[in-house]
């Protein structure tokens, strides 16, 4: 993963071989589950790891939603269905990959630390202009969350600022990036927080590195600090795939 705009990576942090995601209802059970995986592979040395949570964590309309530590609930842009799902993630055969990558998907992690006390600061109008929802997730025209609101009926930025997160990240919400995101938050030492970002895609350019290019200038950009993460490939589940590449 390259560095963009803003971001300072600690190689400590950065990248690597092979990335384990272990998930769970039970912090316990998922940390010993962790180890235990360690454990059973004693040639990988650990460059890595966090431990990571979702707040509020539920389901709405088919979408996996969670609260982030700047107090607005994610996850409401990703498909509603599995079959969305899987049009912005999947990687088909007509896209010219390998074809063990073919049914697999391409994963972003982005370790973002968040300014939580200097965001804290501003008023919640002021916070739901710079992300461009309100906290619950509706948007600042009225439109409902599980709804698409039309940006080029405000060009001025007049209720959404042309700066506001969402606008950059999606221009045109009825053509929405390519990919399905879903992070969690984190809390280290001496004050340090924020979000174990995630998405997953078909295609990096078209999907993430799209994305993370239109949100240079954003008025959030001020409040994160990406440190690290890396770029992924998630293979498709069974066999075949551990066959293909042997």
């Amino acid at each position: 993963m390259p560095s963009f705009a803003g971001d300072v990576l600690d190689p400590a942090q950065s990248h690597g071989d092979l990335l384990l995601q272990v998930t769970g209802t039970s912090a316990r059970a998922v940390s010993k589950a962790a180890d235990q995986t360690l454990d059973a592979l004693p040639q990988w040395r650990v460059r890595w790891r966090m431990a990571g949570l979702r707040p509020e964590n539920r389901t709405e309309d088919g979408r996996g939603l969670a609260r982030n530590p700047f107090h607005f609930t994610e996850g409401y842009g990703n498909p509603a269905t599995s079959a969305g799902t899987a049009d912005r993630a999947i990687v088909t055969g007509a896209q010219g990959e390998p074809s063990w990558a073919v049914g697999g998907s391409y994963q972003v992690v982005r370790i973002i630390r968040l300014a939580t006390d200097f965001w804290d600061r501003d008023t919640v109008h002021e916070q739901e202009r710079i992300v461009g929802r309100r906290r619950d997730g509706r948007w600042l025209d009225g439109t409902p969350s599980t709804e698409r609101p039309v940006f080029s009926t405000d060009p001025q930025g007049k209720i959404t600022p042309l700066d506001a997160h969402v606008r950059r990240a999606a221009p045109d919400r009825r053509n929405p990036p390519p990919m399905v995101r879903r992070g969690y938050n984190y809390r280290g030492g001496d004050g340090d927080q924020g979000l174990i970002f995630s998405c997953f895609q078909r295609d990096l350019a078209r999907g993430f590195e799209t994305v993370q290019k239109r949100l240079e200038g954003e008025a959030m950009a001020k409040y994160l600090l990406t440190t690290g993460g890396g770029y992924f490939f998630v293979p498709p589940p069974g066999d075949e795939w551990i066959r293909a590449i042997s």
